[in-house]
């Protein structure tokens, strides 16, 4: 079930009718629902996304999932916080343009996106130089999955061995253009790029750390 009609919103329900499910789709305004193509199986349900009857209209007792996607903030938490508080639906998430209020909406159990964050990372991404960016972060931004250079000395050593030196997780290395999930045995080859899990505020610790030959005391 997805609240909200907007480009967001009907461009999700394309994508899970042609993988096969069910969708019900709701929004206030009945002329939102023009942005969903002709051949549309799903339903259309016109009204607000945390009114109780609305959602038991269009099937949220049945729902296996409720994506709030709307253009309001408040009324995605609400409704997100309906569909699982009220209706029991476990797998919500709830789309947000402010990103400070993500750290108390995650207290609340609800997974949140924030857009707005999320979009300046991207760009970030693109025209910052690489690494200086991460690739992806916590909806609080206190966790962070980041590229990190490293020094040609640390090849060869076990991707294994260079997390207590880094005090970091090694997450994936990307070998020739594709993801290697780390095991005990992965050592580091000439050309990997090394993708790291951490805490923003010790990336530039880290950074400093692999960026440098490993010492006799690393």
């Amino acid at each position: 079930m997805i609240m909200g009609c907007g480009r967001v919103g009907s461009t999700l329900a394309h994508i899970l009718e042609d993988n096969g499910h069910s969708v019900a789709i709701i929004d206030r305004d009945p002329q939102a629902f023009r942005r969903l193509r002709a051949g549309f199986r799903g339903r259309r349900v016109t009204g607000i996304g945390f009114d109780r009857g609305v959602l038991t209209d269009a099937g949220i007792e049945t729902a296996t999932a409720y994506v709030a996607v709307s253009s309001g903030d408040n009324s995605n938490i609400i409704s997100a916080r309906v569909a699982r508080e009220t209706f029991g639906v476990d797998n919500v998430v709830a789309r947000i343009y402010d990103p400070r209020r993500a750290e108390v909406y995650q207290r609340l159990g609800i997974p949140t996106v924030a857009t707005v964050r999320w979009t300046a990372d991207q760009i970030l991404r693109r025209v910052m130089p690489e690494g200086a960016e991460p690739l992806w972060r916590d909806p609080t931004g206190a966790v962070v999955l980041a590229e990190v250079p490293v020094h040609p000395a640390w090849i060869g050593i076990r991707a294994a061995d260079l997390e207590p030196r880094a005090r970091c997780r090694a997450a994936f290395i990307n070998r020739m253009g594709e993801a290697l999930v780390i095991a005990d045995d992965t050592v580091l080859q000439e050309g990997d790029i090394l993708h790291v899990i951490a805490a923003e505020n010790d990336m530039d610790r880290i950074n400093k750390v692999l960026a440098a030959a490993p010492g006799k005391d690393d």
